[in-house]
């Protein structure tokens, strides 16, 4: 009788021995390989029919017309849900969006992802933020309290480094950030956003960050103002903050960024801080080259 908690690990070495055939190949030495790799293969492999029907919701609320146009356009930059199933976040999950602002790019996949069995919430700007963040703000707000049955159970909390709690502590399975580490990172907040974080999380729990990824060969000092971050700068960043590394997706990888503009990461679209200047060259180049990474609470 096969076993069907092993039944995925033999399908994959199967599959494996297959692609490895070859002139003159000793089948013993192969199976060797095989086994060794198997356990990559039951990874690959081993979705359950609860976790394939939550990639199937995830993929649903992509199609869904309640999303902005303006949102569905960076899709083929940003990889959503392939980021989310990264992340491992599941519809029972309480989720803290760091500064989702009006725009909630995330916001539109993720609050009605969550709404029957989890929760989702939105750690967005206080009172001591710009007038243009806090004009935002109200926007948020207003777009929350507009569409209700999208939106009537997302929890708003304030956000501002580590000032306030995002969550109650202990209670979020994930805390989740998109590309706004390097602003903390300019402003020297950093260290203190991640206390905000890790004391919101749960004991285990993931945060996920997705930034514009600088280049190696320059300090973090050199190109802080224009917007890049190293991915080594950030790891070790966080995992100094009491995170451990627990992955990392080039998903949102982009090797045409060669991430040496005249106004930094934000001369390349969406932002086109050069407005027309050369916008079809920045075009053709795409949003930012993007580390995504996943952190594991300590």
């Amino acid at each position: 009788m096969i076993d069907l908690h092993t039944y995925p690990l033999f399908i994959g070495a199967v599959v494996l021995l297959v692609l490895a055939r070859g002139p003159g190949m000793a089948y013993m030495l192969t199976f060797a390989r095989l086994y060794a790799a198997a356990p990559l293969a039951l990874a690959a492999l081993a979705w359950t029919p609860a976790q394939a029907q939550d990639a199937g919701s995830l993929a649903r609320l992509l199609a869904s017309p309640s999303r902005t146009p303006a949102n569905v356009a960076r899709d083929g930059f940003r990889h959503p849900l392939q980021v989310l199933e990264f992340f491992g976040v599941r519809p029972d999950s309480t989720v803290v969006e760091i500064l989702p602002g009006s725009g909630g790019y995330y916001m539109e996949i993720l609050a009605p992802y969550l709404k029957d069995k989890g929760l989702y919430i939105a750690a967005d700007r206080d009172a001591l933020a710009p007038p243009p963040y806090l004009a935002d703000h109200r926007k948020l707000l207003a777009r929350l309290k507009a569409e209700p049955g999208l939106y009537g159970k997302v929890a708003v909390t304030e956000f501002n480094a580590d000032l306030h709690e995002i969550a109650p502590p202990g209670s979020a399975d994930f805390v989740l950030t998109f590309r706004n580490l390097h602003n903390w990172i300019a402003r020297n907040e950093a260290e203190a956003s991640l206390r905000a974080f890790r004391k919101a999380l749960k004991p285990g729990g993931i945060l996920g960050v997705v930034d514009h990824r600088g280049r190696a060969d320059l300090p973090q000092e050199a190109q802080t103002k224009s917007g890049y971050v190293r991915e080594d700068y950030a790891i070790a960043l966080i995992e100094k903050a009491g995170f451990k590394l627990a992955g990392a997706s080039e998903v949102n990888a982009n090797p045409k960024d060669t991430k040496d503009y005249p106004e930094g990461v934000w001369t390349l679209p969406p932002t086109y801080r050069l407005k027309e200047q050369d916008r079809a060259k920045y075009a053709a180049i795409g949003e930012s080259d993007r580390f995504t990474l996943k952190f594991v609470k300590q």
